[in-house]
């Protein structure tokens, strides 16, 4: 198998990123074909949530094999599916919601845009369905969710945006330089002036990540900002649909990264990577039951096309297995590894090269200096941890590692990790 040269024939990324020849995974650790070991200190791209080889993902997808392989939800009584939608929603303590099952995030996002427009068309009697972002986000790998979105990197030409784009600034420094001191919940005002801007008859929605994912790096939302979002969006009739793709599910140390913080309950939530957790692509949209029945209201559109493979059996039973591993946690030891991590994470700002530290949980992003980012992720390679980068914020953009291990790792993976990036970050000095 020429290796080498097929390889350019497969269109994936082209960062410089490391190409580990895997020949087995155990949790949080890669075994490579030449002997050596590499800890996954991102959780892969932010999804190995519960880390590989998980046995009770492995005995839910044979128990389900074994039964039937493929059966829509319109073909086959939905018993899994239903499964799955009860032990999520208690999960995330959201009992009561309804579900959408997807693909994937970015079909998610798709999906919960479309459920805002008819809900909010029928109770609210909208002319239009736009959708409000920040210039700070993203939302999705598809032409709509990049054009709608604001990650710098990722957004198309002018030309191809659709004519949609972010239409607020986030509430962090490298895009809201408001020459007043810090961002605080204050921010949060520059949404209610683009709701007015647009006549909220015409607004169905914003959309938002609680905390900031991987176009930043982390970033933390100020004190009181999500819970003054959501009162302006109910003062005006609009729906607020949290983007939880990449902090759902114990990233942060909480089921759902907005319960950091009191009264910004979403009306939407969407969740992907860590109910996935690397086993399964899905999507899962959550729809509070005060607005749910407007979807199924006799004046609504028909539910957005959510495909083929939607509401899969398998799937469902992979997520069923992930949700197993997350709940037998000691969410008490999680939170403990979560501090460490941070305190650890701090340490690093004695290094030159390191700009800041931020984040909650399980997700810190490590801001380094322009031209260290691509220096520092090989020298953690060759201590043996793989890191995921970020860029795209800001001008200049800024640059940086996102560290994220699996929720499933030990104080023992936790030690290594740090001491492996703290003599990556000290060996360019």
């Amino acid at each position: 198998m020429h290796y080498e040269k097929n390889r350019s024939r497969l269109l994936t990324s082209n960062r410089p990123m490391p190409d580990f020849r895997v020949v087995g995974a155990d949790g949080p650790w890669l075994h490579l074909a030449d002997g050596g070991h590499v800890f996954d200190g991102s959780s892969g791209l932010l999804c190995v949530n519960v880390g590989q080889n998980s046995q009770s993902v492995q005995a839910r997808i044979q128990d389900q094999f074994a039964q039937y392989s493929f059966g829509g939800a319109a073909v086959i009584q939905p018993h899994i599916q239903m499964e799955l939608m009860d032990r999520l929603c208690r999960a995330v303590s959201r009992p009561d919601d309804s579900v959408a099952l997807a693909t994937c995030g970015t079909l998610g996002v798709e999906i919960a845009i479309g459920l805002a427009r008819n809900i909010t068309r029928v109770r609210d009697r909208k002319k239009r369905g736009d959708i409000l972002t920040s210039n700070l986000s993203y939302h999705g790998n598809s032409t709509l969710t990049l054009a709608l979105a604001g990650n710098h990197a990722r957004r198309p030409r002018p030309d191809d945006a659709l004519g949609l784009g972010p239409s607020f600034a986030a509430p962090y420094p490298p895009t809201h330089d408001h020459g007043d001191g810090d961002c605080n919940a204050s921010c949060a005002d520059e949404i209610a002036q683009a709701i007015d801007d647009r006549g909220q008859e015409n607004v169905a929605a914003v959309l938002i990540e609680p905390v900031n994912g991987t176009t930043g790096g982390a970033y933390v939302p100020p004190d009181g900002y999500l819970r003054k979002v959501a009162e302006i969006c109910r003062e005006r009739d609009i729906l607020v649909i949290h983007d939880e793709v990449l902090t759902g599910l114990w990233r942060t140390g909480l089921p759902l990264a907005s319960q950091h913080w009191e009264g910004c309950e979403p009306d939407i939530v969407i969740l992907s990577k860590g109910l996935g957790a690397g086993y399964t692509p899905v999507g899962a949209i959550l729809v509070s039951p005060e607005i749910a029945p407007y979807i199924r209201h006799e004046d609504a559109d028909a539910l957005p096309a959510m495909g083929t493979m939607a509401a899969h059996p398998l799937m469902a039973a992979a997520c069923l297995g992930v949700l197993d591993d997350l709940e037998a946690i000691d969410h008490e030891a999680l939170r403990r590894r979560g501090q460490q991590l941070g305190e650890g994470l701090h340490d690093l700002l004695a290094a030159p090269n390191v700009r800041d530290v931020r984040g909650l949980g399980f997700l810190y992003g490590v801001e380094v200096t322009a031209g260290s980012l691509w220096p520092l992720m090989r020298a953690a390679e060759e201590r043996g941890v793989f890191l995921y980068p970020f860029t795209g914020a800001g001008e200049p953009k800024t640059e940086g590692l996102v560290v994220a291990p699996p929720l499933t790792s030990t104080d023992g993976d936790i030690e290594f990790l740090l001491s492996a990036l703290g003599e990556a970050a000290a060996s360019l000095t």
